[in-house]
């Protein structure tokens, strides 16, 4: 139960880490980002670019969770946790992107942390 709640938690943890070290990147990185980034008025590239670091960041977390945990189920129930937390942020930047940009990061996410679980080498799996 421990390892669990302690995956979770570090899961979360480990996404907002990431995402905010890459989006640094982004802004180092990426003429015009920085510049862009507090109106969100963002190129192409630069949607692009932000829904990669998601998508790395959603790996990591669940890279962590299923090295913490063991379990095959726990990284599902980060990633769906995830998806009720950031909803709620793309309902209300919902004019600022376009559909496709709120679709391809709220409907990877969950899989995304799922798949970075199944990356973790002989990590054992406990199902439960």
């Amino acid at each position: 139960m421990w390892r669990a709640i302690a995956g979770g938690i570090g899961g979360l943890v480990a996404w907002v880490v990431v995402v905010t070290v890459l989006n640094f990147g982004l802004r180092w990185w990426l003429p015009g980002y920085a510049q862009a980034e507090p109106a969100m008025l963002f190129t192409l590239g630069m949607k692009i670019a932000r829904l990669s670091i998601g998508a790395l960041s959603s790996l990591a977390a669940g890279a962590l969770v299923r090295t913490i945990t063991r379990s095959s189920v726990a990284p599902w129930i980060v990633g769906l946790v995830m998806l009720a937390l950031f909803v709620p942020d793309h309902i209300h930047i919902w004019n600022k992107f376009p559909v496709w940009y709120h679709l391809t990061f709220l409907v990877t996410l969950a899989p995304l942390v799922a798949l970075g679980a199944r990356l973790v080498p002989g990590a054992k799996v406990n199902p439960g």
